[in-house]
């Protein structure tokens, strides 16, 4: 079997990692001992917050809703059960910008929404 050298694959391996690693603090920038353990903990956190990022911004959407809704005299429970029998299809995300950006309109849907709670 013939000898395998390694050399520019090994030091190709260790560039890749050590460019990850700019911008680090100490070692974890230069030594590829350490920078490769943070590389690894950094795409760990990274994957980990980009599902976290979602959950935050929903949170943060259903806050809006629910504050804007309180105001029109429903609770965001209320309000969301109102849209789905209104036949109101907007996610938490467009109805949470409408509350902040034009509560005019975050209004007429609140409306519909106690319209349609009243009829059922």
């Amino acid at each position: 079997m013939p000898r395998v050298k390694r050399s520019i694959h090994a030091r190709k391996k260790r560039r890749k990692v050590l460019e990850e690693a700019r911008g680090y603090w100490g070692l974890k920038s230069r030594s590829y001992r350490y920078a490769k353990e943070q590389v690894e903990h950094s795409l760990v956190y990274a994957y980990r917050d980009r599902k976290n990022k979602k959950r935050e911004f929903r949170r943060l959407w259903i806050m809006r809703i629910n504050a804007a809704a309180r105001a029109n005299g429903l609770s965001y429970n209320q309000f969301v059960n109102g849209c789905a029998k209104a036949g109101i299809e907007l996610d938490r995300k467009v109805l949470a910008d409408l509350a902040v950006s034009d509560p005019a309109a975050f209004g007429q849907i609140a409306e519909q929404a106690k319209a349609a709670l009243a009829k059922a």
